[in-house]
């Protein structure tokens, strides 16, 4: 008897209906066809004792299963459940009247019971785009599947459920999520609060504007300055993910599986703070079944590099075209996949190996040329990149003893918001800008422009800080989201003297 099931297998965030057909005859050999690879071959030694342990058993006859298209492969454990039902569909151990209406997915434990797997939300996506009635799935990711709407998604613990389920003996509790009630909800629940860090008021200010205008950042300073601290507290003031955003985040957390047990959507930007000693792969995605890196995970977010010159330069290389593009494509000899990779750059480094560089009160110990070096450890590429560079100092020790409390995630976020707005109306016209950071040399030409006193200022700040070409047009970018902030049309003076503060490592000798 032949049946056919139905499974998905996901290539980059999205996925593909794959249509089991399993054919039970006269025989005893057990074929599977189809491109599997080894995980889904090793499925017919789970799917058997698994079968026997809950009181069925695979036919002693010859089992022919095709998983079509029959040209792409299909990796994972994730196909047991699809199979399973599939067999005891064509030997008649269970009804198979509606089995077809159904996505069905779960990798089977030899007990019967279902462990969790990647991908929920793209499957189900895919599954309410190609009209199926529901989707099948374990229990620990029903949720996750659940904020799909027009589809019926049900969780389930074992393989009898799903049996009893077809046989019509038992009906199954389908999962439901308010996808706005829960995302609403959740939205901007943060650890962490700018409220916390004491003094640093220009960094916070600095990183206002970074958030304002989506600018990348890079902190410099000693140890124990509050670089990590700063940084971590970057996305309490970001503006709050929008609905379209949440989804598109939590499709790659659950196609890299790192969605928690039971979580539905992601309410928060991202942050993600790979350690120093990452490989490429790791950090922009890859290797033999690709998955999205690092700076996939931080897409809505924002990537901190701790220590960057401590990174290896490759590393940091492979970030250039990323942060370009906003998008990665990953190649291998038959097919390629896209990941997003719309992030925040945000990293910290001290200024010398010692640590103490301009330190105002421990002196450095480094050999002389030896700062240099270190910064030459981040290339000019990269750092042309990164839109705001902020020297920071140690907190005072009076600072840390007053009682007045700094201002508030909350207030500083309203202004950031305020100032999106603007931009948003500014670039409503143009596909791929959303804020300044993203803006074109002809749209600096056409939204930057600078009264001649402002002319002059860059001019002269250009000649004695030595700074370089490539400055230039950051300065301007940096200046209109100042302007936005201040909520002016014009470019001011002052506005462009505080963004020409922002390049302390263009300067010749900063070192």
């Amino acid at each position: 008897m032949l049946v056919k099931t139905f499974g998905s297998a996901v290539y980059g965030i999205n996925a593909t209906i794959i249509t089991v057909e399993v054919n039970v005859d006269t025989g005893i050999q057990f074929f599977m066809v189809g491109l599997p690879d080894n995980a889904v071959k090793e499925s017919h030694q789970r799917i058997e004792a698994a079968l026997k342990n809950v009181g069925y058993k695979i036919p002693g006859k010859k089992i022919v299963i095709n998983m079509a298209p029959a040209d792409i492969r299909k990796e994972g454990s994730a196909y047991d459940l699809t199979i399973a039902l599939g067999i005891l569909s064509a030997s008649e151990q269970m009804q198979s009247e509606n089995i077809g209406k159904y996505v069905i997915m779960g990798e089977l434990s030899l007990d019967g019971s279902l462990n969790p797997i990647k991908g929920a939300l793209p499957i189900a996506i895919e599954a309410m785009k190609n009209g199926f009635e529901g989707f099948i799935l374990p229990q620990a990711n029903a949720r996750e599947a659940a904020i799909v709407s027009k589809l019926k998604v049900y969780g389930i613990d074992n393989i009898i459920e799903a049996i009893d389920f077809f046989n019509g003996k038992k009906v199954l509790e389908e999962t439901i999520v308010n996808t706005r009630d829960e995302f609403f909800e959740n939205i901007n629940q943060y650890e962490f609060d700018f409220s916390d860090v004491k003094g640093q008021e220009n960094i916070k200010r600095a990183l206002e504007i970074s958030a304002a205008g989506g600018h990348n950042v890079i902190m410099i300073g000693p140890p124990g300055s509050g670089k990590t601290m700063l940084a971590k507290r970057l996305p309490t003031i970001l503006p709050p993910l929008t609905l379209h955003e949440a989804l598109e985040t939590t499709k790659i957390h659950s196609v890299a599986g790192r969605l928690s047990k039971n979580t539905s959507l992601l309410t928060t930007r991202p942050f993600r703070t790979p350690h120093h000693t990452i490989s490429d792969v790791a950090l922009v995605g890859g290797g033999t079944n690709p998955q999205p890196g690092e700076i996939s995970m931080a897409h809505n977010g924002v990537l901190f590099l701790d220590e960057l010159p401590e990174f290896k330069r490759t590393v940091l290389e492979v970030l250039r075209q990323p942060l370009e593009d906003r998008i990665v494509t990953i190649s291998r000899s038959k097919y390629s996949v896209e990941y997003p990779t719309n992030f925040m750059l945000i990293a910290s480094m001290n200024p010398c190996p010692c640590g103490y560089y301009n330190h105002p009160d421990k002196e450095c110990v480094c050999a002389p040329g030896i700062v240099k070096k270190y910064l030459n450890r981040v290339s000019g590429p990269l750092l042309d990149r990164i839109d705001i560079h902020i020297e920071v100092t140690p907190v005072p020790i009076n600072e840390f003893t007053k009682n007045h409390l700094s201002e508030k995630s909350e207030i500083i976020r309203e202004r950031v918001i305020n100032a999106r707005k603007i931009q948003e109306i500014r670039f409503k016209d143009i596909e791929g800008v959303y804020c300044n950071s993203q803006m074109t040399s002809n749209q600096l030409k056409q939204f930057c422009c600078l009264t001649d006193a402002g002319i002059n200022l860059l001019k002269t700040a250009m000649e004695k800080l030595s700074l370089s070409a490539r400055a230039y047009d950051r300065i301007l970018k940096v200046s209109r989201t100042i302007a936005d902030l201040d909520n002016s049309e014009d470019i001011k003076i002052e506005h462009l003297a505080e963004a020409i503060q922002y390049r302390s490592l263009d300067r010749e000798n900063w070192a």
